[in-house]
């Protein structure tokens, strides 16, 4: 089992410094971009798409996570259009691969979208360097996915990182919806005996990080097109809540570090840091006591 320590301290909105986080940009690193709850097609979905092409320039990525809930609205040829080809066009046309998650928002169809690289299925798994990515339909946790996933967990190994996403966030701050409790039920016993490291949701339309539970870090990134200020709490597992503006994620993995850093629509860097995975006994985390669900998943 692995856990991790954070190594670098938050960093206040702001310019750019010397001081401050920077990607080390190593060579055969795994870099990818973040975005969830996108799908609007209006002004503020423009605007983070604006900013996460513009990153490359200081930060070289090579494909983008969603988390679903990529269209709102309906999902006809136009909706694709709008809402996807154009707000993306300059990263689309340079090759860049999105490999999309499904939320309770979006059509079963977007799964046979070319551009969201799932390959008419709702579930998938894909692997770049050493990072192992699950892709999983938080929308219907049935049996058969819950098996699928504990085969592919266990067979990947405890070589490569364990990257797990989906829409629905096991932990949550936020006030509109809070903890997909009845889902964690389900995973993070899987995600605790087969070592994942890092779990990545949207649904709230806030960004989001947490205390590590079990070893395994949390984070929520559903604010790259859709917001709700004022939306989170502070709680006592909250590490990092930001609801003040739209935002996207920007990740690095060099060897055993993941580097991170979450944007604002401003361009303002709102959280930064990095995780170290270190091997160590599953003896040391603490018993996590489980609330009751609140809500079935499918409906929220």
């Amino acid at each position: 089992m692995l856990i991790f320590s954070i190594l670098l301290a938050l960093f206040a909105p702001g310019g750019r410094t010397q001081d401050q986080f920077k990607f080390p940009l190593k060579f055969n690193s795994v870099r990818f971009a973040i975005i969830g709850d996108m799908g609007t097609g209006d002004t503020a979905q423009y605007d983070v798409a604006k900013r996460l092409s513009d990153a490359r320039q200081y930060f070289p990525y090579d494909f983008v996570l969603t988390m679903g809930d990529n269209l709102y609205g309906g999902s006809s040829p136009g909706d694709f259009v709008k809402k996807f080809e154009l707000p993306y066009k300059p990263l689309l046309d340079t090759g860049m691969k999105f490999y999309a998650t499904l939320g309770n928002h979006d059509s079963p169809n977007q799964r046979s979208y070319k551009y969201f690289n799932m390959n008419g299925s709702n579930y998938y798994t894909f692997s770049k360097g050493n990072v192992h990515f699950f892709v999983l339909d938080s929308n219907y946790m049935d049996p058969k996915q819950l098996t699928w996933l504990e085969t592919q967990l266990r067979d990947a190994g405890n070589r490569d990182w364990k990257v797990c996403y989906f829409h629905h966030p096991l932990y949550s701050s936020a006030r509109t919806h809070g903890p997909a409790t009845d889902l964690r039920v389900l995973l993070e016993p899987l995600f605790i005996k087969y070592g994942v490291n890092v779990v990545f949701a949207g649904h709230e339309h806030v960004y989001e990080r947490f205390k590590p539970q079990h070893g395994i870090y949390y984070f929520t990134e559903g604010a790259s097109g859709q917001l709700r200020v004022g939306d989170l709490r502070k709680t006592d597992i909250q590490e990092k809540g930001f609801d003040a503006d739209n935002t996207f994620m920007l990740v690095e993995v060099a060897g055993d570090q993941m580097y991170f850093e979450a944007v604002s629509r401003a361009g303002q860097p709102i959280d930064s840091g990095v995780i170290e995975r270190q091997p160590q006994s599953g003896s040391n985390f603490l018993p996590l006591s489980l609330p009751s669900p609140q809500q079935q998943v499918a409906s929220q």
